[in-house]
């Protein structure tokens, strides 16, 4: 998964049942030189048609695993510009962000590599899987709709990813939760079919209908009853038929061609005037319904009849479920086996599981942490590896450490092909299905599977450069003390160095890192305000306003926002309070001061970081912020919410003549 691509300048929302239509047909054939690439590296690919034989396979190489690194390929990054990693991102901010992201897009690809430490060959065992996922509609009240990001899309079929693959044969999913509304749905629907409609014939077509009904059940019935061959009957010029068959052994007519609401009318004849006949709704695999009437020869036969009919339905659901559930017995086993989960910079992967597989992503990074640490108790981030680690990132020659990089400065082989994997540090070997090699050449990079694959080497590398000895230490990685300081630690954003801790839900700093010199509290936000305005510009009004000390630093968001930060948290309050007094001031005042070049137009808005945070909390998404804070409706705050009423008329007050100081000290010097 790339970590590096940048928001484009559109965005299409598209829905999946016929998303890439077109686009599958250009780009699906790959390149003669990449095909071979791929062809060279034994990757196993994975689409609906062998899935359930590749499952039964995945389980015993994850139960023997020691770790399992997982990569994902994805339809977008960010869903606006604004939504970017940022370096005023505060950790709530950035996890936020991260939430949007992982809401949005939608996984295209995921890779499963287990590890396993083969103590006769003294070397790690891996098997790369590359699965190919795509929500497709599986059940008639499930839908799926996701984003496309124009740069992540060019970039996949810049790498030729598969789309007709992916749409065709991709394996679809339910999350945990989707499952359990599912099986709701379902009982609700055995409940509703159940249930005697208790509606009156209002209309004469009902009741000509009802008379005609009940004529021709009876004689159905009485013909049953006197042994006589009951006879099928269809209705002249229409498409309604009554044909005797059997069901469960029963016999019974089976209604073809009929309305919904006539079967809701012959439904109220039966209840009302034949208590030997049943109703009975059924649907098999295919979603395929048919529609019964079925004699019963006593209360008890009737009553086991409904069990029989209401279990057979609970059977067609559980199955149609259990299909649908798909890729995500994958998860559930990586889940359920507790195994050490390996990625690179994956705390966007790592939340595209839990929005994809298990539920809605909590609204907080603390709840997201709680429940991710209930599902994946040990993760670990190879980023986190080699850049807080100085022997591993002194090893890397302070050069990139994405994971392209991170393979060729430790694991040589795909730098040199035709090397051996004893080139190795650690020895690799590849095995798919009987097949397994120790000499291979490198797989096609931005492939979910063989990027698995990389992200497995480097720990694997890492490991070894932190004194593991794999012979006795391969059982317990998680818990090895040499890892204590990396596990269960992931980067909200590497470029800031903030990294949320899964164990507690804190955020922490990594060192010398810029991040934590922001003091989020001195931070205003400003946005709306003429574009021909620039940073710099922004800056010389503050400042004539407020000193020429009183502005740190001017940073854009976009063309129509900025952040402020000043030199300390009462300039804010002065600052809002200030804006605040010259919007409702249509004098002379308003017109010379400095900020009236902000404040030009009468639509600038500004507000404290909460604000900030309470923006980038919605779902919706307008490329530019300006139009998503008008749309949020955010409020300026520089209060907290809980004062009272009365503290609240107090501080109005206060505000009020604070800010008319401001104004008669600032004409005074201009005097």
């Amino acid at each position: 998964m790339r970590r590096h691509k940048r928001w484009p300048l559109a965005s299409a929302s598209v829905r999946s049942r016929f998303w890439f239509s077109s686009m599958a047909e250009k780009v699906a054939t790959p390149t003669s030189a990449a095909a071979a690439a791929a062809a060279a590296f034994p990757l196993k690919h994975v689409t609906r048609s062998n899935f359930e034989t590749t499952l039964n396979d995945l389980r015993r190489h994850v139960n023997a695993a020691d770790f399992v690194a997982i990569d994902l390929e994805m339809t977008g990054v960010t869903s606006a510009p604004w939504r970017d990693s940022l370096e005023f991102d505060r950790h709530d901010v950035r996890y936020l962000k991260v939430k949007d992201s992982a809401e949005k897009f939608a996984v295209v690809q995921f890779g499963v590599c287990p590890f396993r430490w083969d103590s006769p060959t003294h070397s790690f065992v891996s098997h790369p899987h590359n699965f190919y996922v795509f929500p497709r509609q599986e059940l008639t009240f499930d839908h799926h709709e996701f984003l496309c990001q124009t740069t992540s899309i060019d970039f996949l079929a810049k790498y030729q990813f598969d789309f007709n693959t992916c749409i065709h044969e991709g394996i679809s999913y339910l999350s945990r939760r989707q499952e359990e509304d599912a099986t709701k749905r379902f009982e609700m629907l055995y409940d509703d079919e159940e249930g005697v409609v208790q509606t009156e014939h209002v209309k004469l077509a009902d009741v000509l209908f009802a008379d005609r009904m009940k004529k021709k059940l009876n004689e159905w019935r009485s013909e049953l009853l006197h042994s006589r061959n009951a006879s099928s009957e269809s209705s002249n010029g229409s498409t309604q038929s009554a044909e005797t068959v059997f069901y469960h052994m029963r016999p019974a007519l089976s209604l073809k061609g009929f309305t919904s609401h006539q079967l809701r009318v012959i439904r109220l004849v039966l209840g009302k005037h034949f208590r030997d006949l049943v109703y009975i709704h059924a649907n098999d695999e295919n979603s395929c319904s048919q529609d019964f009437v079925v004699y019963t020869d006593s209360e008890s036969d009737k009553e086991n009849l409904l069990k029989e009919a209401k279990d057979e339905r609970k059977r067609v659901a559980e199955r149609k479920i259990q299909s649908a559930i798909g890729f995500r017995q994958v998860i559930d086993l990586l889940s359920s086996e507790k195994k050490l989960i390996v990625g690179h910079n994956s705390i966007l992967d790592i939340a595209h599981v839990f929005s994809k597989f298990v539920g809605p992503l909590p609204s907080t990074a603390e709840k997201f942490v709680a429940s991710i640490n209930h599902h994946f108790p040990y993760i670990v981030d190879t980023k986190i590896l080699l850049n807080v680690n100085p022997m591993l990132h002194q090893r890397m020659n302070k050069s990139s450490t994405s994971l392209s990089s991170a393979f060729s400065s430790l694991c040589p082989q795909t730098e040199f092909p035709s090397r051996s994997s004893d080139s190795f540090r650690v020895k690799i070997d590849v095995q798919v299905d009987d097949f397994r090699c120790s000499n291979w050449n490198a797989g096609g990079k931005h492939e979910a599977g063989y990027d698995a694959f990389m992200t497995g080497c480097v720990f694997a590398q890492a490991c070894s450069h932190l004194g593991f000895d794999f012979e006795h230490d391969s059982e317990n990685i998680a818990h090895n003390e040499k890892l204590e300081k990396y596990i269960n630690r992931l980067y909200l954003s590497w470029t800031s160095g903030d990294i949320i801790d899964l164990r507690t839900g804190q955020s922490n700093d990594a060192e010398n890192w810029r991040i934590s010199k922001f003091k989020y509290e001195r931070i205003v936000l400003i946005w709306n305000f003429p574009r021909k305005l620039k940073a710099r510009e922004i800056k010389e009004c503050i400042c004539k306003a407020f000193g020429s000390t009183s502005v740190t630093s001017v940073y854009h968001l976009d063309d129509t926002a900025v952040f402020v930060l000043f030199k300390n948290s009462e300039l804010v309050a002065d600052f809002l309070k200030l804006k605040e007094q010259l919007e409702s001031d249509n004098g002379p005042v308003k017109i010379i001061h400095p900020l009236s070049k902000i404040l030009e137009g009468g639509k600038t808005g500004a507000a404290d970081y909460e604000a900030y945070k309470e923006i980038c909390s919605s779902h919706i998404s307008k490329v530019l912020f300006s139009d998503q804070a008008e749309t949020v409706g955010v409020k300026p705050r520089t209060r907290p919410e809980t004062e009272t009423e009365t503290e609240r008329r107090a501080n109005m007050v206060a505000v009020t003549d604070e800010a008319s100081d401001l104004i008669d000290a600032f004409l005074a010097n201009r005097v």
